[in-house]
């Protein structure tokens, strides 16, 4: 215990993840998001309908004017949202690290080190694997609430990510 020291750590030394370069998700992957925004409107739409073929009295004129207002603005702001969130999401492999950035309103930056990870799949929606494309799901020590999913990627890349990441974890044994 004589050796013991806690010096003070110089924060302005600290690298700065907001200095890296992160690379976009795929473009092919906004029709992706934007089909399923397409299906959930499609739904939106489908079940008042449904509702009001089998139980009629339950839609009363007012209440077709307020779905009329209400479906609408919500799909537009689904759709907007959607694109939004689409153009901030970016990843990052560095040296010890993977970073992902997601956020409509608040843009949040996840960093794994790579010795957190246990376990590393791929995804491919039906969706998803029309337009050649695939999600990186990362688990890691921290439990549910520290993993990750990058989406909209191309599968080739996706598949070499991945064994990136296992040689990592390889590494780290």
């Amino acid at each position: 215990m004589e050796n013991f020291t806690n010096e003070t750590i110089d924060i302005n030394q600290l690298p700065k993840f907001e200095e890296v370069t992160f690379t976009n998700l795929h473009p092919k992957y906004i029709r992706v998001v934007l089909i399923n925004v397409a299906i959930i409107i499609g739904i939106l739409i489908l079940v008042p309908v449904l509702i009001s073929v089998f139980k009629p009295e339950l839609f009363s004129g007012r209440v077709w004017l307020i779905l009329g207002i209400v479906i609408p603005l919500f799909s537009i702001l689904l759709v907007v949202f959607s694109i939004i969130g689409f153009k901030k999401k970016g990843f990052a492999f560095r040296e010890h690290d993977v970073l992902f950035r997601h956020g409509i309103i608040a843009t949040n930056t996840i960093v794994i080190p790579y010795n957190r990870v246990q376990h590393v799949a791929l995804h491919e929606g039906l969706i998803s694997r029309y337009f050649g494309l695939a999600k990186i799901e990362i688990f890691t020590a921290g439990g549910s609430s520290s993993d990750i999913e990058i989406p909209g990627i191309e599968k080739e890349k996706a598949e070499n990510i991945k064994q990136l990441l296992m040689g990592k974890i390889q590494k780290q044994l």
